[in-house]
């Protein structure tokens, strides 16, 4: 996967898994949001995966966004924690071979997501380093080709993060989510840091990739200009559309297939490589992409 973006070529990422499951009638809880559903649905993860594949995807991503020790402890599942984390890698490699006609690379999904969006859940340092190292070495044990560290949303927790996935030896891709404020400035989600301030932090630490994922679509292009302009190596997108009000995605002011492809040739006349979507993008908009983008990112003047 390094050579094909190394080469400028164009790869194509999955889209929302844990909304997509709601769309299918999975029951989304109220603590670990999707991940309950790789102990009560562990057919339809399978086949959201499969889906992708089939749309087109190059690169789809475990459904352990939810899934750290920390946000299956509230919701009473923490001794499946190796349990949980190994199944929905098994799941993405069986979707790969049930649906898979060429290559398809799985990454392996950590985020700083939070029991009931209660920051009182968030775990602190020693905790923390110690629950994403433990994440980070049993999803590379299962396989996987690359870790994807997802809704970085702060400074500190990213940080751990980080440094827990790039110890497991395997290329890590980080992906910022983002908000901007009325004066223009990329801020994190927790507002308290800006974009900018949290890219100076990236180069030491051994990321490989950078997105903007879990973003308004609205506010993706001015988080880009911000990643390009200090970050030097290979860029993704992937946003969402619609609102969530925990535990369940709001379908609402949904971009369209169409739209959205059309928002994602302008990211790559940014030089975004990496392109997919997050919550409320499904398949359906991940085989438009691959219809309509380019194999390769355009020579930029």
């Amino acid at each position: 996967m390094q050579q094909r973006l190394d080469g400028g070529e164009v790869v194509i990422l999955d889209g929302a898994t844990g909304t997509e499951l709601e769309k299918r009638g999975v029951s989304m809880d109220d603590a670990a949001w999707d991940a309950a559903a790789l102990a009560t649905h562990p057919d339809t993860v399978r086949e959201v995966h499969e889906d992708y594949i089939r749309a087109g995807a190059d690169v789809i991503i475990t459904n352990t966004f939810a899934t750290a020790r920390h946000v299956l402890e509230p919701a009473g599942m923490g001794e499946r924690f190796r349990e949980l984390n190994v199944r929905a890698v098994t799941l993405a490699k069986e979707a790969r071979e049930n649906a898979a006609d060429g290559p398809v690379f799985i990454a392996g999904s950590i985020s700083t997501f939070i029991a009931r969006y209660d920051y009182s859940y968030e775990p602190r340092a020693e905790k923390a380093r110690a629950n994403y190292r433990e994440q980070a070495e049993v999803l590379a044990e299962t396989g996987i080709d690359v870790i994807a560290l997802e809704m970085m949303r702060d400074i500190e927790q990213t940080t751990y993060a980080l440094e827990a996935a790039v110890a497991t030896g395997l290329p890590v891709w980080i992906g910022f989510s983002c908000k901007t404020t009325d004066e223009g400035t990329v801020m994190l989600w927790d507002g308290d840091h800006t974009l900018a301030e949290a890219l100076e932090q990236i180069p030491p630490l051994g990321a490989s990739l950078v997105s903007i994922m879990h973003t308004l679509i609205e506010d993706t292009p001015a988080a880009l200009r911000e990643v390009s302009g200090r970050w030097s190596g290979p860029i993704g997108a992937y946003p969402h559309s619609g609102e969530f009000i925990m535990p369940n995605w709001q379908f609402v002011d949904m971009i369209s297939p169409e739209d959205f492809a059309t928002q994602a040739q302008g990211w790559l006349e940014m030089g975004v490589q990496l392109i997919g979507g997050c919550c409320g993008i499904g398949p359906e908009h991940i085989r438009l992409l691959k219809e309509r983008l380019p194999a390769r990112v355009p020579a930029r003047d």
